[in-house]
């Protein structure tokens, strides 16, 4: 099984060319399945039936897997049996149909205007690491970027005097973004320190030493920009669907929003539309004359 399973992994990195990011998912969800075979006794992966899987799915919500990390279990089996059955070492997949457990939906959190003002406004240095750090800071706002879409940013996806940044997103798509004024700045600033260090290759973002940048050291910087602008704990996705919100929220439309953000599907948009709520939400409950409570101040 497990001979088939690194057949599989290789695939998924040869030919269908994942991120490494995306890589290492897959590779610790089916690892995880393949474990829970050991007990039941599975010796091959045409031996898992759904009735076993169902009852492995279970289990794993009963010791407080979260529902989506079960939904992404269940995604992770069906691609790799798409694949034993495509290579005939299995007839059916038993995740067909299988669905994880309803879990509560968590809305995602971001900053509000201000407050994102108030990370990118702040006092900068003139030195490599802050100039740097700047312009990725205000890159994942300005275009809403995915950690793995900057990572791997080079500079022909770069056109600043257009505005724009193309990018790889996943599934290997590409899509092409504007980037704003401040950003675009914040890159033209940056670059030419980039330049200085002689980098290795064609990467965007890279050390002091000239090798691009990893995800480790990105989340390591913004969490740092967070405490010391902020005062609170940031990670790049926050930045991602601090931009989502505000445009949503400026624009209305939700179409619009979904290509800069590059979901396949809109449903995983909408729940920008949920945050966009509760702002509105706050707002009435602030200024409407029926809604105030009792004893409040007018």
């Amino acid at each position: 099984m497990q001979d088939l399973l690194d057949a599989y992994l290789e695939h998924l990195r040869s030919e269908r060319q994942l991120s490494s990011h995306t890589l290492i998912g897959y590779r610790h969800d089916l690892s995880k399945l393949l474990a829970l075979c050991t007990p039941e006794q599975i010796d091959s992966w045409s031996a898992l039936d759904s009735a076993r899987l169902r009852r492995m799915v279970g289990h794993l919500h009963l010791q407080g897997q979260s529902s989506r990390s079960l939904a992404r279990l269940l995604s992770a089996t069906r691609g790799l049996y798409r694949y034993l059955i495509r290579e005939s070492h299995c007839q059916s997949d038993p995740a067909s149909g299988l669905m994880p457990p309803k879990g509560e939906r968590r809305l995602p959190k971001t900053l509000d205007a201000d407050r994102t003002a108030q990370l990118l406004d702040g006092a900068l240095e003139d030195d490599f690491i802050a100039r740097r750090d700047q312009a990725m800071l205000e890159l994942f706002y300005s275009s809403g970027l995915r950690l793995s879409e900057l990572v791997g940013l080079n500079l022909d996806g770069l056109d600043l005097p257009a505005g724009l940044v193309r990018v790889i997103g996943k599934g290997n798509k590409t899509r092409e973004l504007p980037i704003g004024r401040m950003a675009r700045q914040a890159m033209e600033q940056w670059l030419p320190l980039r330049a200085l260090a002689k980098p290795a290759d064609g990467a965007v973002f890279i050390s002091q030493q000239g090798r691009r940048i990893g995800p480790r050291a990105v989340q390591l910087r913004v969490r740092q920009a967070g405490v010391r602008e902020l005062g609170q704990h940031l990670h790049p996705h926050m930045l991602r669907h601090s931009f989502a919100s505000h445009m949503l929220e400026s624009s209305q439309d939700l179409r619009a929003v979904q290509e800069l953000l590059g979901h396949a599907d809109i449903a995983t948009t909408q729940v920008y539309t949920h945050l966009d709520f509760q702002h509105l939400a706050t707002v009435y409950d602030q200024a409407h004359p029926r809604a105030k409570r009792k004893g409040s101040i007018e």
